[in-house]
């Protein structure tokens, strides 16, 4: 009985770490390469074991701002309509990732708000090294095909530090 009762607890311990956050999960700061400021604040989240990232706010911009830039309709994509008529804030617009490995996600793609452009997507969770990596951080990759794309390194953020970045006009 003592045996059967150690197995379980090692089975329900397994089942919690399987369903365990994984490291790309949360808030993230994306920044831009030249002026090093915050273009917006993204959550990272999986549903049905693929991964999701949403905008959260961007600076200096209302929630309501709506992604006129998008084209339409995406292959694949998560929410049905047209995206052009929803909003910056909320819509998913990196989907469909699927787990490589721990803190490796890629088969996805992500949608650029800003030109409405479609591309393939990989996210790799970067730990801290002190050496090119201070701080943690999320590789968001892009690419056009063939490997052929760019990085972002995207910041952690913590929740309570969102509302800073909420446009308050």
């Amino acid at each position: 009985m003592k045996k059967l009762a150690a197995l379980c607890l090692v089975a329900a311990f397994a089942a919690a770490g399987l369903s365990a956050a994984d490291k790309v999960e949360g808030y993230w700061k994306s920044i831009d390469e030249t002026t090093g400021k915050v273009t917006a604040i993204w959550k990272i989240y999986q549903k049905d074991s693929k991964l999701f990232g949403e905008i959260v706010t961007v600076p200096g911009q209302s929630d309501a701002t709506i992604a006129s830039a998008a084209t339409g309709n995406y292959k694949d994509f998560p929410v049905s309509g047209d995206v052009s008529k929803m909003t910056v804030v909320n819509t998913p617009f990196i989907f469909n990732l699927k787990m490589k490995s721990a803190g490796q996600w890629e088969g996805g793609n992500i949608i650029d708000p800003k030109d409405g452009k479609m591309y393939k997507c990989k996210i790799v969770f970067r730990a801290k090294d002190g050496k090119k990596h201070k701080t943690d951080v999320l590789e968001m990759r892009g690419e056009i095909g063939l490997g052929i794309g760019r990085s972002q390194y995207w910041e952690k953020c913590e929740e309570s530090e969102i509302d800073q970045y909420r446009f308050k006009g």
